[in-house]
């Protein structure tokens, strides 16, 4: 059985402009009269290709879009809603009942041309249509039906109604001048983006807080960048990871190669301390510099705050291939950093691509502080659109929206994960 902590979905459609064809059936042409504008094409490259949006997910045209998304949301609430699929894997290929009520479900959303008939087989017009609706709810387009596609195609209409209606307020919140070279990272979606004159130049999947530790939701300005940084472990890591750790492992910090030091930096023995009390946490726990080991990678990205928490690169880059990305303890981990890193020194003087890639190879520690900071924004949405018609959903990870019926469609463990 699916449950809300089984399962993460990531919600989102694309109502666009539909082609009716002539041989369209009655009730294909019902369903075409308010369904949003987008082109269905279904070839072999459709099939395959995802689009990159360039728009920024704080901006005006988010904000504009998202509100135009509302007022067709509400048009198709106001007509019935869509109805619920059958917990029922399916791809390519498959034949049954349930293909028939798959079909109905994604013309009623915009995601399926009526055009495409309404046969009980799985076919390519079919698997396009699921890998658009994976691609708009953060899952992994497959173009099967899966658990986690289960999960967010059967969440009501009326329930994505409320989440785009309470998302609006929060992107107004943020519709002023956010300067013309910003960062912002949303934690539902974990991704990050880096905009410039009001254009995506560079989108990140991140790994950011896990449900128990979330990353927290403030503005702040990037102000330096430490290349191959030592790793303080925090307090509250020490106590919950790294004491148990050590219970189990005892050669786990040597490992590791993380230190031990008084406050007055005295070195001690991993063996002196008694792991079955209180004392490891007295001490200091740095890690060695070390891309390939090191918790914090080749760099680490700062601004100030008072969660005391920062962006980084990682040695456990496998994570950016999950859905699911929400590992950390608060700080936010970085797919492609160096592009990030490249970005951010743009227009600070003598830090070319050439002389970052050096500083990467060389191991050596070095703090550059930006001339010019740079505005960062740590957010927390889970429905928004673009200016194409694109409309996309994420899970209330945190359970930050207060709205009931939006399970979370994929976790861990599950039997999608």
């Amino acid at each position: 059985m699916i449950t809300r902590r089984a399962l993460l979905a990531n919600g989102s459609l694309a109502l666009a402009s539909l082609l009716a064809a002539r041989s369209a059936s009655a009730q294909g042409l019902q369903y075409a009269q308010y369904q949003a504008e987008w082109a269905q094409n279904y070839d072999a490259a459709t099939r395959t290709r995802v689009e990159r949006i360039d728009t920024p997910i704080l901006s005006p045209q988010t904000l504009a879009a998202t509100e135009e998304m509302i007022a067709r949301y509400a048009d198709i609430v106001a007509r019935g809603g869509w109805g619920r699929i059958g917990d029922e894997r399916l791809g390519l290929g498959s034949r049954s009942p349930g293909v028939v009520a798959l079909r109905r479900r994604l013309i009623q959303s915009g995601d399926l041309d009526p055009a495409a008939g309404s046969a009980d087989a799985y076919d390519s017009f079919v698997e396009a249509a699921v890998r658009r609706v994976q691609n708009r709810h953060g899952l992994t387009p497959t173009g099967a039906v899966n658990g986690a596609t289960v999960v967010s195609l059967n969440v009501p209409a009326d329930v994505r109604l409320q989440q785009l209606e309470l998302n609006v307020v929060r992107l107004r919140a943020y519709s002023g001048s956010l300067g013309d070279r910003y960062v912002i990272v949303n934690m539902p979606s974990a991704t990050v983006e880096a905009v410039e004159n009001g254009v995506v130049a560079s989108r990140h999947a991140a790994g950011v807080g896990k449900i128990d530790r979330p990353s927290p939701i403030f503005n702040s300005r990037i102000t330096e960048i430490n290349f191959n940084p030592f790793w303080t472990v925090p307090a509250s890591i020490i106590r919950r990871d790294l004491i148990p750790l050590m219970q189990q492992n005892p050669s786990y910090l040597t490992d590791n190669r993380i230190r031990i030091f008084t406050h007055r930096g005295e070195e001690i023995a991993p063996e002196a301390v008694n792991w079955f009390s209180d004392e490891g946490t007295r001490y200091v726990f740095r890690q060695d510099p070390g891309g390939e080991f090191n918790s914090l990678g080749f760099v680490r990205i700062n601004m100030p705050n008072t969660e005391q928490v920062y962006m980084h690169d990682t040695p456990a880059r496998g994570i950016f291939g999950d859905d699911f990305r929400f590992v950390s303890s608060g700080c936010v981990r970085i797919q492609s950093v160096r592009e990030l890193v490249v970005w951010l020194l743009a227009q600070e003087q003598g830090w070319d691509r050439g002389r970052i890639d050096d500083t990467f190879r060389s191991g050596e520690r070095v703090d550059v502080r930006l001339a010019r900071p740079v505005n960062n924004y740590w957010t927390y949405i889970t429905a928004w659109a673009t200016p194409d018609g694109t409309v996309q959903f994420r899970d209330d990870i945190y359970e930050r929206d207060g709205i009931a019926g939006v399970p979370i469609a994929r976790a861990p463990g599950s039997e999608d994960g």
